[in-house]
């Protein structure tokens, strides 16, 4: 049997996600946010005050690039990192005034992204791939 990438749904899915992140990296680049930041800045601007370990956890990825990219957002005035009041050995992570103002000029572009990218889609189509996209997310979950 050969695989075909044509019928992979992982490949497939790969393919979207790298032409996805090229677009809104292309889209959010004089913001001075980038496809790796971008979805810490999501988390922060629904709730501001989180922890590194919330942030991993929420995003699905490892700790050491959570680590790096707070690093790379903290370099950049985005974020600011103050002691938990509540326990000594972590940090809470909020925004900066910077990092708050570009909540609406990035979430604007991210959705001229989607429209793009959905543009050939009728509505029912774009509402069946979202919920899809989201099952299969949720099926590839670690339990």
């Amino acid at each position: 049997m050969t695989f075909d990438k044509t019928t992979s749904a992982g490949y497939l899915v790969n393919h979207m996600a790298r032409l996805f992140a090229g677009a809104l990296r292309d889209s959010v680049a004089e913001l001075g946010l980038t496809p790796g930041t971008f979805p810490a800045m999501l988390e922060l601007w629904a709730q501001d005050g989180l922890t590194q370990a919330d942030l991993t956890r929420r995003l699905d990825i490892e700790q050491a690039t959570m680590a790096r990219t707070l690093a790379r957002m903290q370099r950049d005035g985005l974020i600011l990192r103050r002691p938990d009041p509540d326990d000594a050995r972590r940090s809470l992570i909020y925004l900066t005034e910077h990092g708050r103002a570009l909540h609406g000029p990035a979430t604007d572009r991210a959705q001229q992204v989607n429209r793009r990218a959905l543009a050939q889609l009728s509505p029912e189509e774009r509402r069946a791939f979202i919920n899809t996209a989201q099952r299969v997310i949720d099926a590839l979950r670690p339990s």
